[in-house]
Parts: C-alpha cells; sequence; structure tokens
C-alpha cells in the first residue's frame, strides 16, 4: 500500500487529539479527549505527563482505525504541542519526576522579578527575543531542579532529561531512542540562541540549567527516528514537530515575509512572518523561529492576547448574557453600533503590547439604553481592537504591514468578527476550509521531510480558502472607533 497519509498529534492545554490528514490536505478522521488540570496553589497549573502519554497513543490509535487506513498507509507523523509546559524524567526508566509545569503557571514569578532587578533582561532578550516571564520554560525547569528532592544533582550527572510535551512525545513513541525537540519548541525555553539556532551556555549559567538535561535540536521537517513497533505494530518516521502556534502558521501557509496569522481561541495570537530577519521589537512583541527547513530559519514577531473566546465565554459563564457563543454573530448584527459600549477584557491582565499582569477588566460607556447585544458586540469588537494593537505595534517595529490576515480557532467561524477585523485592520481576512490549522501545521512538515510534498510551492497550492471578508468601513468612522477604544485602554491600565 502507498504511504500517502499522515498522522498528526496535536497535544494542547485541555485537551490531546490525532488527526489522519491525505495527500490532498484533507482530514480524513479525528480522535480527541479532554483531561484533567491540575491546580495546587493559587497561580500554579500542572498536568499528568502519564495522562498525555496515554490519550496521545489513545487518540493516535483510535484515529487510524476511524480512517480505515492501515498504519502501512502513514508515511509519517507530526506533532503539535502546548509550548512552554515543562517536565523533567529519568534517562533509565521514562517516568516523570513531578507532573509537567504548564505554560499558564505563575510559581516563578519572584524568580523573574529578581532576575529583572539584576539587569539580566535585556541580554536575554538579544539573544532569545523573549521577555524575562515566568510564561517561558527556564524558570519552570529551574524550579522542578530546586523542588524535587536530588534532582538538581542527578541533572549535574546526566541522569535526567528535560523536556517540552513535544521532546517527552517523541521519547515515549521512540521508547527513550531519541532525546529531541524542534527549533521552535527550543525559542520557547529562554534557553535557546535564536541568531546561532544553538543551546546558548551562557543563558544556561544565567537560570542555572544544567546543559547535560537539554535535547538535540532539529529542523521542523526531519525524521526524528521511528516509532517502536510495539505502539503502532509497524515503525511509522516521526517527522515533524512544531509549537502549536508555528504550526498554525505552517498550517496557514504563511511562507512569505509580510503574510500573518492569527489563532482565535480562548486567547489570541498573531504571527507575522519577518522572513530571514529575525525583527528586534522594541514595542514588547516576541522574535521568535517561525520554522527552519534544510537549515534556513523564518523568523515571525509575535503577540499574545490573552483573552478573546475567554470574553465570550464570561458572557455565557459568568453574567449569562448569552447561553451559547454562536449567539454573539446574531446579536452583533441586531444592533447598528456598540452604542459607545466598550470592553476591555483584562480579565488576568493585558498581553502584547502592554504586558500589564495588574490590569483588570472593565466596560466603559454604559447608558440605560445598552442591551444584552451591546456588551455582545463590545466583547467582539475588543477582540478586533486587540488585533490591531498587536499589528500596529509589529509595524512600528519594522514588520511589513501583512496585505492580508488568514484566521482559524473557533472564533473565527463568526461572519460578524470577520467582517469588523477586516474593517478595522483594513486588510482582507481570510477563513480557510479548515479552521483547526494546528495539526495541519504538523502533517505538512512531517510530509515534506518524507517526500510527501515537494515543498511549500505545493502547499501553498492545496490550501483552501472558505471566505475571504473585505474592508469596507470608511477611514474617519475607523479611526473614531479606536480613538473610543484606546481611551479605554487607557483608563484601564491607569
Amino acid at each position: 500500500m502507498d504511504r500517502n497519509h499522515i498522522l498528526a498529534i496535536d497535544q494542547g492545554t485541555t485537551s490531546t487529539r490525532s488527526v489522519i490528514f491525505d495527500s490532498a490536505g484533507r482530514r480524513v478522521a479525528t480522535a480527541q479527549t479532554e483531561f484533567e488540570q491540575h491546580y495546587p496553589d493559587q497561580g500554579w497549573v500542572e498536568h499528568d505527563p502519564e495522562t498525555i502519554w496515554r490519550d496521545a497513543l489513545t487518540t493516535a490509535r483510535e484515529a487510524l482505525l476511524k480512517s480505515g487506513v492501515g498504519v502501512a498507509s502513514i508515511a509519517a507523523i507530526g506533532i503539535t504541542n502546548q509550548r512552554e509546559t515543562t517536565l523533567v524524567w529519568d534517562r533509565t526508566t521514562g517516568a516523570p519526576i513531578h507532573r509537567a509545569i504548564v505554560w499558564q503557571d505563575r510559581r516563578t514569578a519572584d524568580r523573574c522579578l529578581q532576575l529583572k532587578a539584576e539587569g539580566v533582561e535585556a541580554e536575554v532578550r538579544a539573544r532569545t527575543g523573549l521577555l524575562v516571564d515566568p510564561y517561558f520554560s527556564a524558570t519552570k525547569l529551574g524550579w522542578i531542579l530546586d523542588h524535587v528532592p536530588g534532582a538538581r544533582a542527578r541533572a549535574e550527572r546526566g541522569e535526567l532529561a528535560f523536556g517540552t510535551i513535544d521532546s517527552f512525545l517523541l521519547w515515549r513513541l521512540t521508547k527513550g531512542a531519541v532525546h529531541a525537540t524542534d527549533v521552535t519548541n527550543a525559542s520557547r525555553t529562554s534557553l535557546f540562541n535564536i541568531h546561532s539556532g544553538e543551546w546558548d551556555a551562557e543563558l544556561c549559567r544565567l537560570f542555572g540549567i544544567p546543559m547535560a538535561l537539554l535535547p538535540a535540536v532539529h529542523d521542523n521537517a526531519h525524521i526524528y527516528g521511528r516509532t517502536d513497533p510495539e505502539w503502532f505494530g509497524l515503525p511509522i518516521p516521526i517527522a515533524g514537530m512544531a509549537g502549536d502556534q508555528q504550526a498554525a502558521l505552517f498550517g496557514q501557509c504563511c511562507f512569505a515575509p509580510g503574510t500573518a496569522k492569527s489563532t482565535y481561541g480562548t486567547g489570541c495570537f498573531l504571527l507575522l512572518n519577518t522572513g530571514e530577519k529575525a525583527v528586534a521589537s522594541e514595542h514588547r512583541m516576541l522574535t521568535t523561529p517561525a520554522y527552519r527547513i534544510n537549515g534556513r530559519t523564518a523568523y515571525a514577531l509575535e503577540g499574545s492576547i490573552f483573552v478573546a473566546g475567554a470574553a465570550i465565554k464570561w458572557l455565557r459563564d459568568g453574567i449569562g448574557v448569552i447561553t451559547h457563543a454562536r449567539q454573539t454573530n446574531d446579536m452583533a448584527t441586531r444592533v447598528s453600533d456598540s452604542h459607545g459600549v466598550y470592553m476591555v477584557p483584562a480579565f488576568v491582565g493585558l498581553g502584547a503590547p502592554h504586558w500589564d499582569p495588574e490590569a483588570r477588566g472593565a466596560i466603559f460607556g454604559l447608558t440605560l439604553s445598552a442591551t444584552q447585544a451591546h456588551l455582545a458586540r463590545a466583547a467582539l469588537e475588543a477582540v478586533a481592537y486587540q488585533t490591531y494593537d498587536l499589528v500596529a505595534a509589529m509595524v512600528q517595529d519594522g514588520g511589513v504591514r501583512p496585505a492580508m490576515l488568514r484566521v482559524d480557532g473557533g472564533m473565527a467561524a463568526n461572519d460578524w468578527l470577520c467582517r469588523f477585523l477586516a474593517d478595522i485592520l483594513d486588510v482582507a481576512v481570510e477563513r480557510p476550509d479548515d479552521l483547526e490549522t494546528t495539526a495541519r501545521g504538523a502533517a505538512f512538515h512531517a510530509g515534506l521531510a518524507v517526500g510527501l510534498w515537494s515543498g511549500v510551492d505545493e502547499l501553498s497550492a492545496i490550501w483552501s480558502r472558505q471566505a475571504c471578508f473585505e474592508p469596507a468601513m470608511e477611514a474617519g468612522h475607523r479611526t473614531t472607533l479606536l480613538a473610543g477604544w484606546h481611551d479605554a485602554l487607557r483608563r484601564t491600565l491607569g
């Protein structure tokens, strides 16, 4: 049988799923399962690595069974994962020494403040493109080494292995034969020099991390190893890995400088391809590798919005304005404008370009004639306004203004939001046939590595657009709306 399908394992923050793609990039079968979140203390978030491994294997087998294509037709496996989530395991037994510390976890905030006070952030930013923040892996890893008895000494002796979720799944799938990661996941640890493309000894010294812990780093499209036959009956090449947001950029075929994608889920992540130039941000954007293929790195500017779909969830679960998220499309259409109502959804602080963890959510402009529909519309508008601020900051940093924005994630199904995005950004907004592009990006990387696809031109040819939303708003009206938003934002930050 021809090997003309790809199995993508998409390991996310709240669920794990596996997807089978055919050679035309179409989804053939999907299996998904949610898993438990652990909150052992305020601001702490952990995952059970054994649950993640079990779910990855189970959903992969289930997707294969649903597809009916057979293991022999799988050309390769691609892996994509929640970024920054940190775990350490025993090199002999493969057993984790602590639960995984999730990217959302804030337990190392004091350590990050200490590092900033020591004046190291400028050097960290220059080498990694990142801020000093608990979000990233290095301080989480240091916490595990310092709080698990004997861990630091064992790490120094080379007995332990560190990895993000991709590395751990690769280790388990190959039964410990391969300890590796890809450039995009490595770049989110604060230990990887994005310019030299290697682990940085000075950064490891600064964060107190023994280099013996670290995995090998490879291109995104690379044959990392092969699965042990026990798992699927036959060995399958593991040939693609990427962090979830970079995988979505690749799955959206944003290969040219100036192309951009924005993923709208609980939060929002916007990545703008800057080509082979790593643009240093002066507006608190992140500079990150977008992908590395055949040894050549494409970079991106990244902006993170903490609250997008979470604001809609609050309208539903918090104050009962809606009963289903899909209602917001009709409610926003029902009213002619927002009635001067602005929502600043800083429920957990504000992300880029502000990075203000102390900001809190606020609603401005309420009058007695404001309705539930105006609140729903204000929540959707806030997503577009925040996206505008990200794009504006990226352009100020020297990034090319995107000629269009490709959107994905659950909120991108909302037609009204897509139209308003196009109007506020004054660019076309393109929505693909398949809104879940993260797994597709991992599949594309794996397929390139094994020759299922010849290159990015062929991938671009099979990308399919479901809808395009063109800007239609008058410039003066856009300026007035943005002025109102920035006034509300200043009040919140103040």
